[in-house]
């Protein structure tokens, strides 16, 4: 487990409520500080963008936490979630892309698509973006300055 990370926000829509539920039960068997942002009713339909601003609203001041974002697609979520300054979101599929995404772009919040992905292979992405880490070299900060 990455001890640097110190609570993971979680949030999802309608849509993505079962896949959030169960990723907050395996990260938090894991020892992970999960905060879950809501919603908790698939019945109830929510608008992917108000869901992206409370989580990034939770992350605002937390510059050591990290989110997942969870919606049918993932596009929706990552789109909304990015267009705040402090976060960058990726759409991934498999760890590989988690892992790639932190070490490229400090990606901090991890958009997750509902409809399209198992949930274990949704839990090795959630795991596999919280256990890895940035690169930090002059030129991956210098482009990740030029977006934040």
């Amino acid at each position: 487990m990455n001890k640097t990370v110190s609570k993971v926000f979680i949030a999802s829509d309608h849509r993505g409520v079962g896949l959030k539920l169960y990723l907050i039960e395996m990260l938090s068997a894991a020892g992970y500080n999960v905060v879950n942002l809501g919603v908790d009713d698939p019945n109830t339909s929510v608008d992917y963008p108000d869901v992206a601003a409370t989580l990034a609203d939770a992350m605002i001041d937390t510059s050591d936490a990290r989110g997942i974002i969870i919606c049918g697609t993932g596009a929706g979520v990552m789109i909304a979630a990015n267009r705040y300054r402090h976060i960058r979101a990726s759409r991934c599929d498999t760890p590989s892309q988690a892992r790639d995404d932190r070490f490229h772009d400090d990606t901090n919040v991890l958009a997750l698509a509902a409809d399209d992905i198992d949930i274990e292979v949704a839990f090795l992405c959630a795991q596999t973006f919280l256990e890895s880490p940035f690169d930090n070299c002059e030129r991956r900060i210098r482009r990740i300055e030029k977006i934040s």
